[in-house]
């Protein structure tokens, strides 16, 4: 499946640089050497695949290193913590320095909105963004359309365009580099605004 599509991709443009989606490791070494996948996205931040970090280390290619708890399956009864910004930043922290000192020069950190945490957590994190800058890393903030969105105002997926917006605006002004949406135009939109009001803000992709 993966083969198909990437080619399809690479068809479309070559240029475009492309994110693999996979917590395993055989899946992330075949998609970068065999299909040209230039970035690796694993929402386990290394957990459900013990020799993901190794090659990642062999690859060479930018990591997106996400906070979760659990699996996909059991995320959901992983809420349990103390507090939850202190320990996926120490979780993040203690993974980012096996990876440098492994040699992985380029990660992408990923609080993981959603990911074995409750709507009460995800506000936590979101409203706690700001201490995650302390990894020197860049920060990718995926909540498009997400529960912590729709449920939060009373509505649907489809009509969580304008509750995105602002969850992403926020998660900008306090250190997001990386925004994960579905609505390009009104990331870009928000965005822009942004720098037009702080001229010396770092724009963010």
């Amino acid at each position: 499946r993966l083969d198909l599509a990437l080619e399809c991709v690479r068809k479309v443009n070559s240029d475009i640089p492309v994110s693999i989606d996979t917590f395993r490791a055989e899946v992330a070494r075949k998609a970068v050497r065999e299909m040209g996948a230039d970035i690796v996205n694993d929402v386990s931040g290394g957990d459900l695949d013990s020799a993901m970090f190794d090659t990642i280390a062999e690859l060479n290619v930018p990591y997106v290193l996400m906070h979760m708890r659990g699996t996909p399956d059991t995320m959901l009864q992983q809420t349990d913590y103390s507090d939850v910004s202190s320990q996926v930043l120490s979780n993040l922290q203690e993974k980012v320095v096996r990876l440098s000192n492994m040699g992985v020069a380029d990660i992408i950190v990923d609080p993981g909105f959603g990911f074995a945490k409750n709507i009460e957590q995800n506000y936590e994190l979101l409203r706690n963004l700001h201490l995650f800058n302390i990894l020197d890393r860049p920060l990718l903030v995926g909540m498009s359309r997400k529960s912590m969105i729709f449920r939060a105002i009373g509505k649907t997926p489809e009509d969580a365009l304008e509750g995105t917006v602002a969850a992403n605006t926020i998660a900008v002004l306090n250190g997001a580099s990386v925004l994960r949406v579905h609505d390009v135009g009104a990331a870009t939109d928000a965005i822009n605004i942004i720098e037009h009001t702080y001229p010396s803000f770092i724009s963010c992709k």
